[in-house]
């Protein structure tokens, strides 16, 4: 099979290959686990298996670890050890005081939680690092409020433009700034008094997959073939039962809307690049999604009690054994093909 692979990519030519990972909080850790299989089977960090390394929310704060060293000359973040930061940090970003928990009114009148924990968090993986020191290309959703327009951090642009190349921390806590869960990010550009108020890309990009393979056809069209890797964190099927929802008013809609918001993006865009792009399985593949199915239980973006990281991780083990064919297959073809860095 794997010679099979190498003179089938040696007859396509150059390959852009490219990473995406969804959004969904604390079930980052399911994309987390699925990365860390690839990285045992390949015997290589992410960031030197693709070209470019796309993330929303909790998607986003995966890809800027696996890719942006800490300082310069350190090491790059294994996916096993983010896989350890979901199970040991996870309770510090999603922590509330009793204050917040009684006038919150369950985040319906104010943000749900405090940013104090999730900036501790992201202030020790991240450091000083920048969006420029990349070990390879990244593109991180965020949406600008303010202007109302997408935003998109680019890790080759940053290299370009000192205004444009901020801290790695504030592009992720940018990323995953998600309305009434944490207050919006503002970012400083660093010329005069400019700056961007940020929230979380899921709500246009839960799934930023679609966007990573139009910025690789824009930068590198000269390519023969683009690999597209997605990665989710489950898909909700818990019901809105219609005898209770028709009463909803916008109090009682904005939780489950964004819940809806985030999944339906998510499956629209698997559903585009399905048709874009084969699926088939097999040593022909050019998109492969993983994604596993939540259950009222475990659909919670922000449950990081030890009993739903237990269960999140089972999730993820089903799929790893359900997908090991695939998994085989895809590890083949980012080992062998060449991509535009080689």
């Amino acid at each position: 099979m794997g010679e099979a692979i190498r003179l089938l990519f040696d007859f396509i030519g150059l390959v852009i290959k490219i990473l995406s990972i969804d959004g969904g909080g604390i079930r980052g850790i399911i994309p987390a686990l699925v990365l860390a299989e690839i990285e045992r089977r390949t015997h290589k960090p992410t960031a030197h298996l693709f070209d470019l390394v796309a993330g929303t929310s909790t998607g986003g704060i995966l890809a800027l670890a696996l890719t942006i060293p800490k300082a310069p000359g350190a090491s790059l973040y294994t996916a096993q050890q983010l896989v350890a930061m979901y199970e040991h940090e996870g309770r510090r970003i999603f922590s509330r005081s009793l204050l917040r928990r009684l006038f919150a009114l369950d985040n319906l009148t104010w943000k749900k939680y405090s940013s104090r924990g999730i900036n501790g968090v992201l202030d020790n993986y991240f450091g000083e690092a920048r969006l420029r020191d990349a070990a390879t290309n990244v593109l991180i959703t965020s949406y600008e409020i303010e202007r109302r327009f997408p935003f998109f951090f680019r890790s080759a642009v940053a290299r370009e433009r000192l205004d444009y190349d901020f801290r790695a921390r504030d592009v992720a806590r940018a990323t995953s700034a998600a309305p009434s869960y944490f207050e919006p990010m503002k970012i400083l550009t660093g010329t005069a008094d400019h700056h961007y108020t940020l929230i979380d890309g899921g709500v246009f990009a839960n799934n930023p997959a679609a966007c990573a393979l139009v910025d690789a056809r824009a930068t590198a069209p000269g390519a023969d073939s683009y690999l597209v890797v997605s990665l989710g964190t489950g898909s909700l099927l818990t019901r809105l039962p219609v005898n209770i929802s028709r009463y909803w008013g916008a109090a009682r809609w904005v939780k489950p809307l964004l819940d809806i918001v985030f999944d339906g993006v998510s499956s629209t865009v698997d559903y585009q690049l399905r048709q874009l792009l084969p699926s088939d399985p097999g040593p022909c593949s050019r998109y492969f999604r993983f994604q596993t199915t939540l259950n009222s239980h475990n659909c919670s973006m922000d449950n990081a009690s030890q009993a739903n990281i237990t269960a999140l991780k089972g999730l993820a083990f089903d799929l790893i054994e359900q997908k090991s064919d695939e998994l085989d297959d895809l590890c083949a073809l980012l080992v062998t093909s060449r991509s535009k860095t080689e």
